[in-house]
């Protein structure tokens, strides 16, 4: 069994003595319980796998939370300086501030910060703090916002393409680079689907990445190589990305759906995230309650996420657990998290449903982002793009956010067809994500590189509409 296929297997969960150490932050002692169970020789093999994952993630538990009461304060104050210790306990009560134990200690999200100027606007606004993010605050042409201009010429022409052509990048950093070493590199390239077309490696270095099939289920292009000096490996694309419009108004007047047979495929379950607990039943039932057929159903769904739920930046996928129930219970997370919870609901109600993700592509802004597909006989596949529809909540346009229930815009890439799949190439070494690949990985010969181990680049180099138009 591959390394990476051991996260198949965390929802078996950890004895109690170790999870015991492990939410008190003593992760020596919870490290030192593991590494005795391996050694047994009676463990069972979901049980050791599910103990070989969760070491790993153990060994990068304090990565994402680096912060003391203290130091967190601090960073707020360098922007706020009248920010209070009750409001940043307020926070924390409320869900917006992440934390955990270390060594019985709480120590704070490094994100935190940027995490609430993003979700609460007035708290940005008094930090004076404005984030770049994926739900775009674009202009087009005459200052209507690109995304609403984006919907209104969809719903008219029917679909909207755009040329596009990004650079993207990945380079170790210079401290952990070794003359002679080998590296593996991964980058993700648009992969064939319904809304890209005409797609074209326009440039690569150095020469000689393999490139993925088109159909790959998450396409990379892929270096193996040794190096003497240190070295940027990148590539540029350019593709044809069509969104069409759906009319989920309409359907739902006409209701084809109610006679009209449904498949039964992208119903299934998949470990460790996407599994139909008792909890995610309940909710799914009590959700869907008087809902007349699977469209209604899903746009149930949405609306409990966009308009309940509230944005947060997370932690590495790498270190979360049960992230479609957790997201369930705790009414927080971001774009992928919001996906993987409406995605899994939809199987849940036998509405088939995958997984999409890569990048958001606009003129100014180019960003990791994620959504979701479900299949709605005779209609086919639809979209749904949770983050986005929440971010329509904050700027209180109800229309965008009806918009993101069935559409997409056409300011995408899309580089993964399915959640949790391997490489053409696979890695040797753990993943740097698991379950996803939107901004590339690196391995050397001995291991993988974690996040904070290379830099990584992206850029939106040319967006053209076909009718020539540059926004």
């Amino acid at each position: 069994m591959h390394i990476n296929e051991c996260f198949r297997y965390l929802h078996v969960g950890l004895p109690d003595d170790i999870l015991q150490r492990k939410l008190y932050g003593d992760l020596d002692g919870a490290l030192k319980l593991i590494d005795r169970r391996l050694e047994a020789d009676a463990v069972p093999e979901a049980l050791r796998c599910c103990l070989t994952a969760q070491r790993e993630m153990l060994l990068r538990r304090g990565e994402d939370y680096p912060y003391t009461k203290e130091e967190a304060l601090a960073v707020v104050r360098e922007h706020i300086s009248d920010f209070s210790e009750e409001e940043f306990e307020e926070r924390v009560d409320a869900g917006k501030i992440g934390w955990i134990y270390m060594n019985g200690e709480r120590r704070f999200f490094n994100r935190f910060f940027q995490s609430m100027c993003k979700s609460e606007p007035s708290f940005g606004a008094r930090a004076g703090v404005q984030l770049p993010g994926v739900e775009s605050a674009g202009t087009g042409t005459a200052g209507e916002g690109r995304l609403s201009r984006s919907a209104r010429l969809m719903k008219e022409r029917g679909s909207l393409s755009n040329r596009i052509r990004i650079r993207a990048g990945v380079r170790m950093k210079d401290e952990i680079f070794e003359p002679g070493m080998f590296l593996r590199v991964h980058l993700p390239i648009p992969a064939a689907c319904e809304q890209q077309s005409e797609i074209v490696i326009e440039k690569m270095f150095p020469e000689g990445g393999r490139i993925a099939p088109e159909d790959a289920p998450q396409r990379t292009i892929c270096w193996e190589t040794c190096l003497e000096e240190n070295q940027e490996f990148y590539v540029e694309y350019s593709y044809v990305h069509t969104a069409c419009y759906h009319d989920v108004e309409r359907m739902q007047e006409e209701g084809l759906f109610l006679t009209c047979p449904q498949p039964d495929f992208f119903t299934n379950e998949e470990a460790p995230h996407i599994l139909f607990t008792p909890y995610i039943r309940e909710l799914a039932a009590e959700l869907m309650k008087g809902a007349a057929g699977p469209l209604e159903k899903a746009r149930r769904f949405y609306d409990f996420i966009t308009l309940q739920m509230k944005y947060t930046f997370m932690p590495a996928y790498f270190g979360l657990e049960q992230i479609a129930e957790s997201c369930a219970r705790n009414f927080t997370g971001d774009c992928g998290v919001f996906a993987l919870l409406f995605l899994t609901l939809c199987r849940c109600a036998r509405i088939p449903a995958c997984w999409q993700s890569g990048l958001t592509a606009e003129p100014d802004f180019c960003g990791a982002h994620d959504w979701v597909r479900f299949y709605v006989a005779p209609y086919g596949w639809l979209y749904a793009d949770p983050s986005y529809g929440m971010a329509a909540v904050r700027a209180e346009n109800e229309e965008r956010r009806r918009f993101y229930f069935g559409n997409l815009d056409a300011y995408r890439m899309a580089a993964n067809n399915a959640f949790q799949a391997p490489f053409t190439i696979e890695k040797e070494h753990w993943r740097t994500d698991p379950y996803d690949n939107q901004l590339g990985e690196m391995e050397t010969s001995d291991r993988g590189l974690r996040y904070g181990e290379f830099e990584r680049s992206k850029e939106v180099l040319a967006c053209v509409e076909l009718n020539d138009s540059i926004l």
